[in-house]
């Protein structure tokens, strides 16, 4: 058993410690900052719907074609044909209405485990942290939120991610009650970041590989704190704004 079970407030870190606790949780949060949750968070609050996809292959292209989505494009084959991808900058004027399908090995991956075990899955950022947090509180009693972490690129394997533990401890820090001391320690580095949070994440390894390969943008947008009230919700497949839905 995960002592974590013992507990109301959970923190998982990656798919495997998702597929622990996510048996035993009514409501999963994925946070992966850089960029899945805060381009879900800005695509979700211009009013447009958000299908993830663990694949960047034919498939994804197929799979948008079935379903009439538009196809979210790796950051460097953004253009003018292709203008979405897994950058929250390039969502900032997607039209309301856009059907968005978001290949993403990281977040849509760990979307589609959470899915799988029945509970209410939620994705947050520092953007929305509150308003994701207070209604994890609201939908669930246990509450489980998984920072992503990162996969290192030359296939070395996964590792944790600061941007990820300091995103799942300001959610964390709004749900407020009864946390794992995994949970508690997030919370507490979050706090303990305070207002250089944005800089501690823009020069941690992954800000920096976006910065220096000219996506600063998607840093900056990444990094704002509660400027959004959107919580984006998984229902039938599709991630849409959760203030338009009740816990049955």
């Amino acid at each position: 058993m995960d002592a974590q079970q013992l507990y109301r407030i959970r923190l998982a870190w990656g798919a495997e410690g998702l597929r622990r606790l996510a048996p035993v949780s009514d409501v999963i949060v994925i946070v992966d900052v850089l960029s899945f949750s805060t381009a879900v968070d800005v695509a979700v609050g211009r009013e447009a719907t958000v299908i993830p996809w663990r694949w960047r292959d034919d498939t994804a292209r197929q799979r948008a074609a079935e379903i009439g989505a538009t196809l979210a494009v790796p950051r460097r084959e953004l253009s003018g044909e292709t203008p979405y991808a897994l950058s929250p900058a390039s969502l900032t004027a997607i039209p309301a209405g856009t059907r968005l399908l978001l290949p993403s090995p990281n977040g849509s991956t760990l979307a589609t485990i959470a899915a799988s075990s029945g509970a209410v899955v939620l994705t947050g950022c520092l953007r929305n942290a509150t308003a994701v947090g207070l209604t994890a509180h609201r939908l669930g009693r246990r509450v489980t939120v998984v920072a992503a972490g990162e996969h290192w690129p030359d296939g070395a394997g996964w590792r944790p991610a600061l941007e990820d533990q300091l995103g799942a401890g300001a959610i964390l820090d709004a749900i407020g009650f009864d946390p794992s001391p995994e949970a508690w320690l997030a919370i507490a580095a979050f706090r303990a970041a305070g207002a250089q949070a944005a800089t501690l994440i823009a020069d941690g390894e992954s800000g920096r590989e976006l910065r220096e390969a000219g996506f600063g943008a998607d840093v900056e947008i990444a990094t704002a704190h509660d400027v959004s009230q959107v919580v984006p919700r998984l229902i039938d497949g599709a991630f849409v704004d959760a203030r338009a839905w009740t816990r049955e």
